[in-house]
């Protein structure tokens, strides 16, 4: 037992956790040889096979599966320390943050900087994607933590309300001018890509107060949307929080139509399982950053 050490079982249960050698490795941001090694070398030090690897599947043996309850309690042990005894300013790991880029436009960088002061040691992955592209990797364990348009209505999932952010239209700050608001609504209306949640409300929305003659294009890029209204080539429903800048130097203006698409509502949200008081912390943290960001 002088050779057993933690890193082996926290590899096992990410192997049976995740279902593979492959995303066990994403998860723990290492090599597929690197966790074949570790599985190899737990079953050597305990002589007899972990997994019936027949068939080119990873199925439990009778001694893999009295084992799972064991290492399970390590890592809960593992956390524990973690969260008591090891001070924040050592702690050396790896967190994976996913977010939308509304988040990324407004108060990652804030996030980020919480982060290094209490963490300075920790090595911060960030990506920027839609939501439905957050969900799919949050789930697959490629992502620690994810600031979507949520809630994740999914039993292993906790999430975190945070604040959300208002919508307004805007169109170019030299387009001819009009007797209606409603009227500019003859140009193309640019909003969020076509598989989220903004786009099917304000597509439902459109043909509602509208009609259905509206064109609508689609872009997962909130500043290309921005640099199309300014340009005159469209309309769009965008977070007031993104459009100080545009609007202070004159290139946009508001319109009001009667009516705006409800606000965007994000959450910050994690695997619950297996528990790990760094991402809680970064979670909280993004509440923080995102109050902080709301109150300014």
């Amino acid at each position: 037992m002088s050779r057993l050490n933690f890193e082996q079982l926290r590899t096992f249960t990410a192997v049976v956790r995740c279902g593979g050698v492959g995303r066990a490795a994403d998860a723990l941001n290492l090599t597929q040889p690197a966790v074949t090694a570790r599985i190899r070398n737990l079953e050597q030090v305990l002589h007899g096979a972990l997994f019936d690897r027949t068939g080119g599947t990873m199925t439990l043996t009778k001694r893999g599966e009295r084992l799972l309850s064991y290492a399970r309690k390590f890592e809960q042990l593992s956390e524990m320390v973690e969260r008591d005894v090891i001070d924040p300013e050592g702690l050396e790991r790896h967190l994976r943050i996913g977010v939308s880029e509304t988040i990324a436009q407004c108060w990652l960088p804030d996030l980020i900087a919480r982060l290094h002061r209490l963490y300075p040691k920790l090595e911060i992955e960030f990506n920027v994607d839609i939501s439905l592209g957050l969900r799919e990797g949050l789930l697959n364990r490629e992502i620690d933590l994810a600031v979507l348009l949520g809630p994740i209505s999914e039993y292993s999932v906790d999430n975190i309300e945070l604040p959300g952010f208002d919508l307004a239209w805007y169109v170019a700050a030299d387009a001819p001018p009009v007797t209606h608001p409603s009227e500019h609504f003859r140009r193309p209306v640019l909003t969020y890509a076509r598989n989220t949640r903004p786009y099917r409300e304000l597509r439902d929305l459109l043909f509602e107060r509208v009609g259905p003659e509206v064109p609508i294009f689609p872009s997962s890029s909130l500043s290309a949307c921005f640099r199309l209204v300014e340009a005159g080539l469209g309309v769009a429903a965008l977070p007031r929080a993104l459009a100080a800048d545009p609007l202070a130097a004159g290139r946009i203006v508001e319109f009001d139509p009667g009516w705006v698409p409800s606000p965007l509502r994000f959450t910050a949200s994690y695997l619950a399982e297996p528990r790990s008081h760094l991402v809680e912390t970064a979670a909280r943290l993004a509440l923080e950053a995102a109050v902080n960001h709301a109150r300014s």
